[in-house]
């Protein structure tokens, strides 16, 4: 895997400004690593001066994705938060700009480094001259210190702000004929814990599994030989000794390959569920800390076909709109009632996070029927759909940021579900359209002794429908209809 650095320009002048920025580096640490953040500065607007100013800064970033990967989720970054088109150079939420890549030089359509306007840009070259001083331009050759002094005597300082042996039997009791001749449509083992090992990118690692089993049951046959199905695990963890498998999903379908083989049934399928621990950075004060994802693995099989699924699990929280509304027409009225007037009180419910009931909730996302797609992938997906992401470790300023950003975004369990959809159709938007997506969140009530419950499936090609409004589209389809349509097993 090749590293490449890259230096990114972030910009903010609506709203929090400060919290922009750090909410843009937040998700920046997706798919990149973050090197170093220069000191924030304020600076006036340039090109439209009829514009709040703005809050500028440089991160230096590291990235295995590719130049034009890198724009792209940068683009897809403003968009999550918000940004809207105006006019040119107008006012905006969040501006990410890619200003340099390695020492690469390239001019297309949609990408041009080095950034075209950077030389002309204090608010970008002193921040930049700042943690990169003798960094050079590839175009021009002079170092950052250099264009920085140049260009601020032209246009001015900035103003920095912060810094896996019985006993024989005598008869196959399982292979005889049941006393009613009934078809099962799933029988097999569940809870069934193993350390399984992945061979991911050159490097091993251990996962505790957690799996279910099942193959379907004919009508002239008893029962299963469940001890078939704890032989066939063990047999391709064995072989993962020698051959390890790159993802949960491949053990999956050699699992239910596996059991086709050994309980002769016309169709298998194995569940897997794994937990991934992943380094996240509390938001404001970039203490590392441990978070935990569920992976999810499903793999369905018939003699000849195979269908796989990946998934994630994620724990986040969710803010309450409705009570939020409440709260802020209760505001009003207070407000009101000590004399301050209606434009005040409307300009203070707009500035100041309102009250609401928390929950912590739990999404899951799957796909299936797309090879290439990682479940690591697909947390940022779900965690992004809720009000705010949670974590072990937070000091004061993070449990601010983090209780201010969830009470931003109020959403329903139904927002969740959508929003998933979403973020998923807009970072991976050529999913065929005959690949499945599943989107579901649960959240934990606080002030009910119940939980709240939403849930999408469907392929992407009836969300695609849905999305344009086509007539006649509701309810997707399910799960299983679409492992039996893709199986062979059923006529959609």
């Amino acid at each position: 895997m090749t590293m490449h650095t890259a230096w990114i320009g972030l910009g903010s002048n609506l709203g929090d400004r400060h919290t922009n920025l750090l909410e843009a580096l937040q998700q920046l640490r997706e798919r990149t690593r973050i090197v170093r953040v220069s000191s924030v500065y304020e600076t006036e607007p340039a090109y439209y001066p009829d514009q709040p100013w703005f809050l500028n800064m440089v991160a230096q970033v590291e990235t295995e994705l590719d130049p034009l990967e890198l724009f792209r989720f940068l683009k897809r970054i403003e968009r999550r938060m918000g940004r809207q088109e105006t006019v040119r150079y107008g006012p905006r939420v969040i501006d990410l700009d890619l200003l340099l890549y390695d020492d690469l030089v390239l001019e297309t359509p949609e990408l041009v480094i080095p950034h075209p306007r950077m030389t002309e840009r204090a608010f970008v070259l002193v921040p930049l001259a700042e943690i990169a001083p003798h960094l050079l331009h590839p175009q021009r050759g002079q170092p950052m210190a250099e264009l920085a002094a140049q260009v601020t005597q032209r246009e001015g300082s900035l103003t920095r702000v912060r810094p896996g042996f019985g006993t024989q039997l005598q008869r196959d009791v399982q292979g005889e004929p049941p006393a009613l001749r009934l078809g099962l449509s799933r029988v097999g083992i569940t809870g069934l814990r193993r350390i399984v090992r992945i061979l991911d990118g050159g490097r091993d690692n251990l996962f505790y599994a957690e799996m279910d089993l099942y193959v379907d049951l004919g009508p002239n046959q008893r029962g299963v030989h469940m001890s078939r199905f704890s032989d066939s695990v063990e047999e391709i963890l064995e072989e993962a000794a020698d051959e390890p498998a790159p993802d949960l999903e491949t053990v999956a379908e050699r699992m239910a390959h596996q059991l086709i083989a050994a309980q002769g049934a016309r169709r298998a399928e194995v569940f897997i569920r794994a937990r991934l621990p992943a380094t996240r950075y509390a938001p404001a004060s970039g203490k590392t800390t441990q978070k935990l994802y569920t992976l999810l693995a499903r793999a369905a099989s018939a003699p000849q076909h195979t269908v796989r699924l990946v998934g994630i699990e994620v724990e986040g929280m969710m803010a309450c709109p409705c009570a939020q509304d409440m709260i802020r027409t209760y505001a009003r009225e207070r407000l009101l009632e000590e004399g301050i007037s209606p434009e005040t009180a409307e300009h203070v419910l707009q500035v100041v996070p309102l009250a609401t009931h928390n929950q912590r909730g739990t999404g899951r996302l799957v796909v299936g029927g797309v090879e290439a797609l990682r479940a690591e992938e697909l947390a940022s997906v779900v965690e992004a759909a809720m009000s705010a992401e949670i974590y072990d470790l937070l000091k004061r300023p993070d449990e601010l940021f983090l209780v201010a950003k969830a009470h931003r975004r109020p959403r329903f369990v139904e927002d969740a579900v959508r929003e998933m959809i979403r973020n998923l159709l807009d970072r991976y938007p050529d999913l065929p359209d005959d690949a499945f997506l599943l989107a579901r969140q649960t959240n934990f009530e606080t002030i009910h002794p119940h939980d709240v419950y939403a849930e999408y499936s469907g392929t992407v090609g009836e969300v695609r429908k849905g999305l344009l409004g086509v007539d006649g589209v509701g309810a997707g389809m399910s799960m299983d209809r679409w492992i039996a349509w893709k199986l062979g097993i059923d006529a959609v």
